[in-house]
């Protein structure tokens, strides 16, 4: 953070504030790690705060300290709304366009509150009075590091705040195996560790615990998978009925774009997967290397994210959005290496 932000931080921490904290719609460990992290800070600086999810998240992520306090604008509407009428400092998390909150856009674009931002998402909007965004940063939490750094509150981090913290930049770093993972990165990790972060646990907890409807479920998803070698390209569908097939659980999917880049030679693997409440294909993209999903899916499917981990949607069927998709990867043969 550069030092003009730093002291608006300080005067508005310094004043009575309603403070909410909001990750993006559908979040992830990343989105609830930081979240989490920002309260239990706040907490120990003697602030009160909330947070408001637009939605569920998985289960596996429901164990982190402080996941009792946080409320679902979903599920709990009226307490909800009666937070965001009468906030007066709105922290976004993990995300740089209030459309990324769903039902809480409108709410959030009328709000007379200011809001302080902190991502790490390219192309970040200007809706905030503290803006603090840095793509190359491997994840929101990472950041959340950094901001509590940058306020003198590095001695104060406890286990709990170590823990979340931990969370969100081992998920969004792929386990630290991703580009985005610094020698920085490893240095916040250790020292969160020493804070009393417990990394085996942790990735016990994310990673090992799987329910035999979610490994039946991989199962399809690897059936189906289609390998298009010319372009090192992998691409898996699920439609909604395989989901209810399988007793689909929201976070039961995290990974399964994975896959494809296990393969020898892909460089570019995508999960498509219905949604017929939304009415929309959820997409997830994924590649290795210098291929930009993010340009990929910001151009053709409504999405975005990093170079090499973005998400977009579609809102035609399964069959006319794998076409299109196919269709598109000759005009990328070059980039991909075909």
């Amino acid at each position: 953070m550069n030092p003009a932000d730093v002291a608006k931080v300080r005067s508005l921490l310094s004043e009575p504030q309603n403070i909410v904290i909001i990750p993006h719609k559908n979040p992830d460990g990343d989105a609830i790690g930081s979240c989490l992290g920002l309260l239990h800070f706040l907490s120990c600086k003697g602030i009160k705060a909330n947070i408001v999810v637009p939605n569920d998240y998985p289960k596996f992520l429901k164990w982190l300290p402080g996941n009792d306090e946080i409320l679902n604008f979903e599920k709990e509407n009226s307490q909800c709304m009666t937070l965001l009428d009468a906030a007066t400092l709105i922290c976004t998390l993990d995300f740089n366009h209030l459309s990324r909150t769903g039902q809480l856009e409108p709410i959030l674009e009328k709000s007379k509150a200011k809001f302080l931002m902190i991502d790490h998402h390219q192309e970040p909007s200007d809706y905030a009075m503290v803006t603090y965004s840095d793509t190359q940063m491997s994840s929101t939490c990472e950041m959340v590091y950094n901001f509590i750094e940058a306020l003198d509150g590095s001695e104060i981090i406890s286990k709990d705040m170590a823990t979340c913290l931990y969370t969100g930049i081992m998920t969004d770093t792929g386990s630290f195996k991703y580009p985005s993972t610094t020698s920085r990165t490893h240095q916040i990790v250790a020292k969160l560790i020493e804070k009393g972060a417990n990394n085996s646990e942790i990735h016990q907890r994310i990673y090992d615990t799987n329910s035999p409807a979610r490994l039946h479920l991989l199962g399809v998803a690897l059936k189906n998978m289609v390998i298009l070698e010319g372009y090192h390209t992998a691409y898996t569908t699920l439609s909604q009925e395989e989901l209810d097939t399988y007793n689909y659980s929201k976070g039961d999917t995290e990974g399964f774009v994975n896959y494809g880049l296990t393969l020898e030679g892909i460089k570019f693997a995508v999960i498509f997967i219905e949604n017929k409440e939304e009415g929309i294909i959820k997409i997830s993209f994924r590649s290795v290397g210098d291929f930009s999903v993010n340009e990929f899916a910001r151009s053709h499917f409504n999405g975005g994210g990093h170079n090499n981990a973005a998400g977009g949607r579609s809102k035609e069927s399964m069959q006319l959005t794998t076409k299109k998709f196919e269709a598109l990867l000759p005009s990328y043969s070059k980039s991909l290496g075909s």
